[in-house]
């Protein structure tokens, strides 16, 4: 496709149309005191709003040397006090935590024209906590996590292909069988920011922001 041609494309597009989004109001006055309780109401419309895939969030991390990335993983559970997410903890994003353990998430649910972002430190969960975290999934899960050597150089599509099948056959024969790299991790919110749009531009943006004291609650512009 000509850069032209994208240009053209990009401008043909809409935001947010009425047909596929429904933007409800949002009046931070009645938010809860903390953020969870919010987080898991907007999750649970997003899930009954039809929004394909809700649990996906972009991760974002910064390596040793302060290079910023970013990738799209699931949530794994929340609580009061940590979002959880899983990689091996060999993976590129797994080295990079290791690194500098902090990160930022970000859900986007457009069928309702809302965000939810999220930042603070992570740390790793106990060996033990992360195998029942990678046992509690499918058999799928558990096969890509013992084909393992993930964010290495793959030299063909066809080593992918064999080194899966026999992960495949592993798990099905031993839906215990431990991956020792398989990491759980738990992001501890600093910060949890609310965005609804407004189809007059007039977004609402509530962040809590975790002090000493408790959660504060603050507005920001749009």
């Amino acid at each position: 496709m000509a850069q032209h041609d994208l240009h053209e494309l990009l401008r043909s597009l809409r935001v947010w149309a009425p047909e596929a989004t429904e933007l409800r109001p949002f009046d931070p006055d009645t938010a809860p005191p903390t953020p969870l309780p919010l987080f898991t109401s907007w999750f649970a419309d997003a899930v009954a709003a039809g929004q394909p895939e809700p649990h996906t969030m972009s991760l974002a991390t910064v390596d040793d040397q302060g290079r910023p990335d970013v990738r799209i993983v699931m949530l794994h559970g929340a609580d009061p006090d940590a979002w959880a997410f899983a990689t091996h903890r060999t993976s590129r994003k797994g080295r990079a935590l290791a690194a500098r353990p902090y990160a930022a998430l970000a859900f986007y649910w457009p069928m309702l024209g809302r965000q939810v972002r999220v930042r603070g430190p992570v740390t790793a969960a106990p060996s033990a906590e992360s195998q029942a975290d990678l046992h509690a999934r499918s058999t799928g899960a558990l096969a890509a996590a013992l084909t393992g050597r993930q964010s290495e150089e793959l030299s063909s599509v066809e080593e992918l292909r064999r080194a899966s099948e026999a992960a495949w056959d592993r798990a099905r024969l031993n839906p215990a069988e431990p991956s020792p790299t398989w990491t759980l991790y738990r992001l501890r919110p600093e910060t949890v920011e609310f965005f609804q749009g407004d189809p007059d531009r007039r977004h609402v943006r509530l962040e809590y922001r975790s002090t000493e004291f408790g959660w504060s609650r603050t507005l920001l512009w749009p």
